[in-house]
């Protein structure tokens, strides 16, 4: 019986819906109609970003659910467990994560931990056989990226990165944009991710190099990102400067500015910074232009075109409309929308970002 019931666990995680292998009192299996599932989401991290926006979008998602947390702080537990119904049994802490393994109530682990920690705790959500969501940047490196990918496919599980704004109606038009060239030839991009402030608390992660903290690996793949989406092409080339000269920033970069090269001439001036504020995504071609702006907000993307069309299509909640995408593609076992390898991508140029602005020349990519 034991064995029947995993057989019909693992059959509604791949289908989602539809049908399950059932038992008579006979001993003869038959087929019998199930009612939909939503896909059980369990959150590692219970930072703001979980607390405020992905737990509240998973109670407005049609495909997916909130089911289980994990997290190295006891006292939040409660709180999430009153909040949300989460079930002893779905609490986990970072020491025994691995045993989500065994618990079928959980279909999708979402990585939502300082970027220093991607790699390791996707690698144990692919280990433990679940669908990984992990949020940009996706890791350090490309051999981390490579690492997160490798143990998902091992492991035959889904791998989604957490780049909301590829779902995001508008900047899907800008997208298709790239294809369709309405405006006749690309010819310049102009993308700023950023925003004020005077930095954090040194102990904050978003302070320490080795964490992903610093302007270009929190807001700079924003950025890079809109480019590379905007161009419809990959860069060939990154010259980059980094800027430290803010007084809190004593090992990341407060302000980055990045030229992308890409081929047929096509040019992208990229900035980022969390000390000043910038949000935009501009694209010039040989007969118009189109911009969003805001380019990367929670909510209010939009933008307008050269002969004044509105890029103003409505969603709801950003967050959601993503779960929900990448819940179908499980639940329908279709390719994801934004893969592994679209992070990996953004992370090298990152990197040779990096070494473009520590040996000041120009990095072929």
């Amino acid at each position: 019986m034991d064995k029947l019931n995993t057989s019909r666990r693992q059959l509604i995680k791949r289908a989602g819906l539809g049908v399950a292998l059932l038992s008579t009192g006979a001993g003869r299996q038959v087929w019998a109609a199930t009612p939909k599932r939503k896909l059980g989401v369990a959150l590692v991290g219970l930072g703001y970003y979980s607390r405020d926006l992905l737990a509240p979008a998973l109670q407005l998602t049609e495909h997916c659910e909130l089911r289980g947390i994990v997290t190295g702080s006891p006292e939040k537990i409660p709180v999430w467990q009153q909040k949300y119904g989460i079930k002893d049994t779905n609490v986990y802490n970072y020491g025994n994560m691995h045993r989500l393994a065994n618990n079928p109530d959980i279909d999708v682990i979402y990585i939502v931990v300082p970027t220093g920690l991607h790699m390791k705790y996707s690698i144990i959500a692919a280990n433990a056989g679940k669908h990984v969501w992990c949020e940009k940047p996706m890791a350090m490196s490309v051999q981390e990226c490579q690492t997160i990918i490798d143990a998902c496919r091992k492991n035959k599980v889904k791998l989604s990165v957490g780049y909301r704004m590829q779902h995001e109606p508008n900047t899907q038009t800008v997208i298709q944009y790239a294809h369709s060239r309405p405006y006749g030839a690309l010819q310049t991009i102009n993308a700023t991710a950023a925003y004020a402030g005077n930095g954090l608390p040194a102990d904050n992660w978003r302070m320490q190099a080795d964490m992903g903290g610093g302007a270009l690996y929190d807001m700079g793949v924003y950025a890079i990102n809109g480019a590379r989406y905007a161009a419809g092409l990959e860069p060939i080339a990154v010259t980059a400067t980094r800027d430290f000269s803010h007084p809190k920033f004593k090992e990341v970069d407060n302000t980055t500015s990045l030229t992308l090269e890409f081929p047929k001439g096509i040019i992208a001036k990229c900035r980022t910074s969390v000390v000043e504020p910038g949000n935009k995504l501009r694209v010039n071609c040989a007969e118009g232009w189109y911009e969003l702006a805001p380019m990367q907000s929670y909510n209010g993307v939009q933008g307008v075109t050269s002969d004044g069309k509105k890029l103003n299509k409505f969603i709801a909640n950003q967050q959601a409309a993503q779960m929900d995408s990448d819940a179908l593609a499980i639940i329908n076992n279709t390719p994801v929308k934004v893969p592994g390898e679209e992070g990996l991508k953004d992370i090298a140029i990152v990197r040779a970002a990096i070494k473009s602005s520590e040996k000041k020349k120009r990095i072929e990519l």
